[in-house]
């Protein structure tokens, strides 16, 4: 070899030196980090099939069609036509599909879990029986801690689970469950102190994961619960397309006293929390109300069920013999059902979720509290 071609043992050890620092630096870059887990819990805008493995009716599941004709091709248990936001928030993320906690199999953690359960609230009598309420999905979550204990190690388990985002959508079927039971909720009690519970109990589940490690927690506002084809259907005077104004100043407690008080309050006394609050309620009443800006032809009817706005929770074969009316194209309608948006309303919502700004999202995006150390 001649000494042209020859490399010398310090510019070896250089070189050798430059190739570490470059690799080291790769590998501390955010884009080559292994992705932060996401947890999931609440109702049926985050079910991805709890339901499925409980022992409830028909009301309570979407296992049947046409639930999951677009994206899955088969009912997944999911409350759409397709995928949800914690679907496109772990996709966005880099994560695999969320599985529910009771899908059967081994035990294991992949990118997180998924405990929501649609028809839960945030107070243990809503649908008491028929779902897994917020109380029972937290107490899964500090089983599930327990099991990645032994599974991996105190250290590495604390590890994931401070890294860890935690999803929260609650409160609605506990506004809903009044208006369509013999509940006398509304008139043993002032809205303030009911919409008090129900924003207390789900203090009280942050509190709770907060103890067992979590810290980045991403929550929904309420959404128009009087805009759904549902309650539209409910409203007794609705010729011009009305929404049912008998839950609106609830929501509005909810979504701007009650629940920025009490994130307020988590802040100040819990160490490390963070948090992200999407404004559910202003980014659907847009698409509602303006659906062609968007893209869609129908905001206000479901793509699938019966009577006025298909507004009646008949979608799907399973739920007695009512019979229902179903859309070609379910990517023209903001909702799917009488409750649920689809697949492509949700995918809208869901990029606002992660990279909006105020006031619809803040003070953290989803994207921001998943870069967060």
């Amino acid at each position: 070899m001649s000494a042209s071609m020859t490399m010398s043992p310090l510019l070896s050890s250089v070189i050798i030196i430059l190739l570490f620092l470059a690799a080291v630096s790769a590998a501390a870059r955010p884009e080559n980090r292994q992705a932060a887990a996401l947890f999931v819990f609440g109702d049926s805008v985050f079910d991805a099939g709890t339901n499925n493995f409980i022992n409830t009716t028909a009301d309570f599941r979407a296992n049947f069609a046409p639930y999951g004709e677009t994206f899955f091709k088969y009912p997944t248990g999911r409350f759409g036509d397709g995928r949800l936001i914690p679907d496109f928030i772990a996709e966005f993320a880099r994560l695999p599909l969320i599985p529910p906690y009771l899908q059967p199999g081994k035990f294991r953690l992949a990118g997180g879990v998924n405990f929501a359960s649609g028809g839960a609230g945030a107070l243990v009598e809503t649908y008491q029986g028929y779902v897994v309420s917020l109380e029972a999905q937290t107490r899964q979550f500090e089983k599930l801690v327990k099991q990645l204990e032994r599974a991996s190690g105190v250290e590495s388990a604390q590890k994931t689970l401070a890294d860890a985002v935690y999803m929260i959508s609650i409160g609605a079927n506990d506004y809903l469950f009044p208006l369509s039971s013999n509940s006398t909720a509304f008139q043993s009690q002032s809205h303030e102190e009911y919409v008090e519970m129900v924003v207390g109990n789900t203090a009280k589940a942050i509190k709770r994961i907060h103890k067992k490690g979590g810290r980045k927690f991403g929550l929904l506002k309420m959404p128009p619960l009087g805009c759904l084809p549902l309650t539209r259907a409910m409203a007794v005077s609705n010729s011009a397309g009305g929404c049912l104004e008998e839950i609106y100043g609830i929501v509005k407690l909810h979504n701007q006293v009650a629940l920025p008080k009490a994130l307020k309050k988590l802040e100040k006394k819990l160490d490390g929390f963070k948090y992200s609050v999407f404004d559910f309620y202003t980014s659907t009443l847009e698409l509602i109300n303006n659906p062609s800006k968007y893209g869609f032809k129908e905001g206000k009817t479901a793509c699938c069920g019966s009577g006025r706005y298909r507004g009646n929770n008949s979608c799907g074969g399973k739920r007695g013999e009512m019979e229902y009316e179903l859309c070609n194209h379910p990517s023209e309608y903001v909702f799917f059902d009488s409750t649920h948006a689809t697949e492509r309303a949700y995918r809208h919502l869901a990029e606002l979720m992660w990279s909006g700004s105020p006031p619809i999202t803040g003070p953290y995006n989803m994207e921001s509290l998943f870069k967060l150390a």
